[in-house]
Order: C-alpha cells, then structure tokens, then sequence
C-alpha cells in the first residue's frame, strides 16, 4: 500500500552525481597541466645554448617506466604493457658540481664511468660526449 523506499536522486545518489563530475574535470585538468609543463620543458631544453664544457662522468643510471593499457571497449583485446627506458648521465665539471643529464643521443653505450672530455650540453640534456685520448681508466 505504502511505498516506504526513499525516492532516486536522494542521499548519496545525488552526492555522488555532485562529485563525479567534479573529479573528472579534476583530473582532466590534471593531465592537461601535466601535457603543457612537458611541453615548456621541451621547448626550454631544445632552445637553450649548446655549451661544451670538459667534465668527467661519474655515474650513469637507467629508469625503466611500466605502463599498462586497457581496453575497455574491446573485450577480445588482452591488457597490453610497455615500457619506456630514459637513461641519464652524471657529469663532475672541474669546478666539484655535478649534475645529471638525460641522454637524448644514445651516448649511454659509448661512455663509462671514469671518462674524462667535453660534453655538450644543452639545457637538461646531454647531447654529445668527445672523450680524451687516454680518459677510460681500464
């Protein structure tokens, strides 16, 4: 006779249809911002001066990022899973600084700790390593 369920849209539905919303604009904007300071980095690193400085590496390092893919839409399609490896080079200049450069050339390979030259550097990157004749401590 008497219908006593509380009425949809009531309660936590419609906290809920309230703070949905508000978390994907969230974080879309989130990703946005993450886009554009990417891209300012870029910009900065690939404007900035070409220096060639003499320095001696003394660390290199890798950083190997998972990412896994999901496709909600495709239910015969499995989840895929990649991976992006930056590799990164640590320059000693003769003043005691050091400072750690992403490499944009594959020079990873070609260097070893211990070898002394001129790098050229650009902004965070480092571009190209001319070592010294008799650098490589071996």
């Amino acid at each position: 006779m008497f219908d006593m369920a509380p009425p949809l849209g009531g309660g936590a539905f419609s906290f809920l249809f309230n703070i949905v919303p508000l978390l994907v604009v969230i974080v879309f904007a989130l990703a946005i911002g993450r886009l554009l300071m990417n891209g300012a980095r870029y910009m900065q690193n690939a404007t900035a001066p070409r220096q060639s400085v003499f320095a001696k590496v003394v660390a290199k390092r890798m950083d190997v990022r998972h990412y896994t893919h999901h496709h909600p839409a495709q239910d015969n399609v499995p989840v895929t899973h990649s991976s992006r490896t930056y590799y990164y080079i640590t320059l000693e200049f003769d003043n005691g600084e050091r400072k750690e450069f992403l490499d944009v050339k594959n020079l990873y390979g070609h260097v070893a700790e211990g070898d002394t030259g001129y790098a050229a550097i650009q902004g965070d990157w480092i571009v190209a390593f001319e070592r010294s004749a008799g650098s490589r401590l071996e």
